[in-house]
């Protein structure tokens, strides 16, 4: 069965809604340089405890210092940390020292076949990847919620070498969903704007989005 995990959850009567409807995992957006969704580690914490198991709770960090990340999961208390940079694999390496009991999620940018080259640098310290659609080396940088499809292709090629399971995210709906997953095959989908409508959390599109899931898994036989 394939996974869904609603992002950019901004209240616990938000995450409760979410979960309600279907979701597997939720998201939980720290400061970020630019995109939606980012409230206050206080609001994490508080929607973190919230989250009944077996649901899982993924703190989004733009951090880049394996300390300053295993900071921010320490004061916010959630179990799954989800690492938005490109971070340099010795810190990937050394916040598995740090937090070896926290389950560790490296978000890798699809902007081309490169992505692929990264595998290697990061599968010896993570738990699962999340491929999404930002651009990190941008001026001013995308880390997530950018509504953007990328290159499936590359995603699927990905996963199919990953060691890792693999969320898929980036411009993600009821409408396409379903092909994404016959095409890339992920372990889990991931979706922010595709849910919303006014920053606001839209039951009738994310019930729309759960059922076009069920329907591609039912598809594959899942």
């Amino acid at each position: 069965m394939t996974r869904i995990k609603t992002c950019c959850m901004a209240s616990v009567a938000e995450m409760r809604a979410a979960v309600a409807a279907g979701a597997d995992a939720v998201g939980l957006v720290g400061a970020m340089p630019s995109g939606p969704g980012p409230i206050s580690d206080a609001l994490i914490a508080e929607i973190a405890a919230a989250v009944p198991p077996p649901v899982a709770a993924f703190l989004l960090t733009s951090e880049t210092d394996a300390a300053a990340i295993a900071d921010h999961v320490r004061r916010t208390g959630v179990p799954v940390v989800q690492i938005v940079s490109h971070i340099d694999a010795a810190q990937s390496a050394r916040l598995a020292s740090l937090l070896p009991h926290t389950r560790r999620v490296q978000v890798i940018h699809v902007e081309g076949g490169e992505a692929l080259d990264l595998i290697p640098a990061y599968a010896p310290h993570v738990h699962a990847f999340l491929l999404d659609s930002g651009k990190p080396g941008a001026a001013i940088p995308t880390l997530g919620g950018t509504g953007d499809v990328h290159d499936w292709t590359i995603s699927a090629a990905f996963v199919a070498a990953s060691p890792h399971p693999v969320f898929l995210a980036g411009g993600l709906t009821a409408a396409n969903v379903g092909t994404a997953i016959a095409r890339v095959k992920p372990f889990g989908v991931d979706l922010c704007s595709g849910i919303r409508s006014d920053r606001t959390l839209d039951m009738a599109k994310l019930a729309a989005f759960v059922s076009a899931v069920r329907a591609a898994d039912q598809l594959a036989g899942r």
